[in-house]
């Protein structure tokens, strides 16, 4: 993964982000708008001096939050919301607002439930439980100051309104509880999903390598050469050629019937083992069945394959198999090219003759159908 994958996230963070104040900022300003009709009927415990303070502290406070969201300092803290400072804010805001109101004070009571439902599916049960109390004993504050100075009007509906708030803050606190519970469960439940999911991933890999592979020689098998070699064949373009070899290990079945079938295994080992070395990575090298082996060099010409073909028998007939006595090991090679159009099954048969021409000329040899086709 590229470092642009952290910038893209943070990105894509920052506007989810920018989209939740954009909320926010949007409900201040309709408790706003709602201040400024309770100011033009006349429902203000003073005068409109308290109604301006109070509109400027809220569009200073979003200007600030806008500020740490667009540089992106937000991200330097544990929590890039920052929504408890915001809850905060807002609950703060929100009691000073109810101050300067009077009979309308119980109207906007509920904007504490609003402000909260912010954070009801951010944070922790405990924060939450703390904002709650931080709204409660504002506006209880709010309350008892009032009465201290003896500007309650009805205290008996002043009472009324702290318990009305008290029961909904502690619903509220209550049901942001078992929503952070059912978060934490759906969330270890996908982490558990996603071990699953990795898991059969891993499993699948193991299954299609069992598919591709030959289990003795770890080399591919016939079919999934064949369904890679046609993939080559399909992107070929013009002025490009294909190496193709069919190859034949020399008196294998004497092998095996004078040391033993694992004797013989060992010298299937042996030459992939060899053929490994000598290849590069684009090459393809794959059992096509028994003794016999099949291999494809993209982007090649009759000199390089020849000299290819040629350093493998070179290399395996001085191979010297692990744990067993096999002398004059050696291998015969029948080679042909193809180009666009080809058909890869007519290729196939086209170094099957030549590998037929190898064995016949005396074997530990490689011969080309090209050679062939001039003679």
């Amino acid at each position: 993964m590229s470092t642009s994958s952290p910038r893209v996230t943070k990105r894509s963070l920052q506007s989810l982000l920018l989209k939740r104040f954009g909320m926010a900022a949007g409900t201040y300003a309709l408790v706003l708008l709602l201040l400024w009709v309770a100011a033009f009927n006349d429902l203000l415990s003073g005068s409109l001096s308290g109604a301006l303070a109070c509109s400027a502290l809220v569009v200073v406070s979003q200007l600030a939050f806008l500020l740490l969201f667009r540089s992106g300092l937000n991200l330097r803290f544990r929590d890039p919301s920052l929504t408890e400072a915001q809850v905060l804010v807002g609950l703060a805001l929100h009691t000073f607002l109810l101050a300067q109101l009077d009979s309308a004070r119980g109207t906007l009571l509920l904007f504490y439930v609003v402000i909260l439902m912010f954070g009801v599916f951010q944070l922790r049960p405990g924060v939450f439980a703390r904002c709650a109390a931080f709204a409660f004993f504002s506006f209880a504050s709010l309350n008892l100051w009032e009465g201290y100075h003896m500007r309650l009007a009805e205290p008996g509906l002043a009472l009324l309104q702290n318990c009305t708030l008290s029961v909904a803050l502690i619903w509220q606190s209550l049901f942001a509880s078992y929503v952070q519970a059912l978060r934490q469960r759906m969330r270890q439940r996908r982490y558990a999903l996603q071990a699953h999911q990795d898991t059969l991933r891993g499993m699948m890999r193991q299954l299609e390598d069992l598919v591709a592979t030959d289990e003795l020689t770890g080399l591919f098998n016939r079919r999934h050469f064949l369904r890679l070699a046609l993939r080559e064949l399909e992107t070929l373009g013009g002025g490009r050629q294909h190496g193709l070899a069919l190859i034949d290990l020399d008196h294998f079945k004497r092998i095996n019937d004078v040391h033993g079938h694992a004797a013989g295994d060992r010298v299937l080992q042996t030459f992939a083992a060899v053929a490994r070395a000598c290849l590069r990575d684009g090459d393809v090298l794959a059992r096509y069945g028994g003794e016999e082996f099949v291999l494809f060099l993209p982007n090649t010409d009759a000199d390089q394959f020849t000299t290819c073909c040629e350093r493998l028998r070179e290399a395996f007939a001085c191979a010297e198999p692990v744990g067993v006595q096999v002398d004059n090991l050696s291998l015969s090679a029948g080679m042909t090219l193809i180009g666009e159009g080809d058909d890869l099954d007519e290729a196939l048969q086209r170094a099957d003759q030549a590998l037929y021409r190898a064995k016949r000329g005396g074997r530990n040899r490689c011969d080309a159908a090209w050679e062939g086709a001039g003679a």
